[in-house]
């Protein structure tokens, strides 16, 4: 995974998402739940750059003369709440995707695009991220200062990850160190949650609303198999699967019964949830989610 500076990545993203499709996605946020706003509230926040979309009336003047860039003043409403994002950081998430990416480069753009658009509407925005080692949370807070770093350090711990799957024990930290409400995002694997997993569930849907996002593996097709890339040592994949037609086909049908088998379980608990098996799926299927949260509020 190639490391990109703070201001390519804020580059990167904006290049995305045009500035009509950010405010159609960051419009259907707006209505369930208040956030921060720029120029709506009554108590100054910070000063933050001006954004293509921007209220003009809201540019402090005197500060950008200073800055020698436009300045906006950001106010905070009195029910301020935030966006947390979840994020699977395994050594399963190195695996391959069928768009032949790695699932955690996809994680990663699909967590860039969420947390700018819950930036871009004035969210403070945090994030939980771990696997079976263990968890860490950053608090949230508002800024593209704040999200550069948070993504940063996403990235950093794809990068770094040498443990298994648990996000069972990444959301029950979460649950311990979060109490104030939010909507939380967890993007993961494509087979969360198993039914062993049903408590830990329930107990997050009666505290915080939650959204799950999850990344495909690569299918045990001919074509699938001949692009998939092991990681160590055949962890995904073992030879002796490879060379086996019909284990193969027991193994396919195995996760297509896990897939359903999570996605029934979600759906039994009112979770908005997709499936995503490229970056190019991205922006359609987040813009979808977030119709579908509109439309549910």
């Amino acid at each position: 995974m190639t490391r990109t500076t703070a201001g390519q990545r804020m580059a990167l993203i904006r290049a995305r998402l045009s500035l009509p499709q950010v405010r159609r996605a960051a419009g259907l946020f707006e209505g369930s739940h208040t956030s921060i706003l720029t120029g709506k509230g009554n108590d100054f926040e910070d000063l933050t750059d001006y954004q293509p979309g921007d209220e003009v009336r809201d540019i402090d003047w005197k500060v950008s003369a200073r800055a020698g860039k436009p300045i906006i003043r950001r106010f905070e409403r009195d029910t301020d709440v935030f966006t947390q994002l979840l994020m699977d950081t395994s050594l399963e998430m190195r695996a391959l995707a069928p768009s032949g990416e790695e699932k955690s480069a996809i994680a990663l753009a699909t967590a860039e695009t969420l947390a700018y658009l819950a930036s871009y509407r004035g969210d403070r925005v945090g994030l939980v991220y771990g696997n079976s080692a263990g968890a860490m949370r950053l608090p949230a807070r508002h800024g593209l200062s704040h999200l550069d770093f948070l993504l940063d350090r996403t990235e950093h711990a794809f990068e770094q990850a040498q443990a298994e799957t648990n996000v069972t024990a990444v959301v029950d930290y979460l649950l311990k160190t979060t109490r104030e409400r939010s909507l939380v995002i967890l993007v993961t694997d494509q087979f969360w949650p198993a039914p062993a997993e049903e408590f830990t569930l329930r107990r997050i849907r009666e505290r915080h609303e939650l959204m799950v996002v999850r990344i495909e593996d690569m299918p045990l097709t001919a074509e699938g198999i001949a692009a998939m890339a092991d990681i160590e040592e055949n962890l995904f994949l073992p030879e002796y699967v490879r060379e086996d037609v019909e284990l193969q086909r027991e193994v396919q049908a195995e996760r297509a019964m896990r897939e359903w088998g999570a996605s029934e379980l979600l759906a039994r608990y009112g979770v908005l949830n997709a499936s995503l098996a490229s970056s190019a799926d991205i922006l359609p299927v987040v813009v979808g989610l977030l119709k579908r949260q509109h439309h549910a509020k």
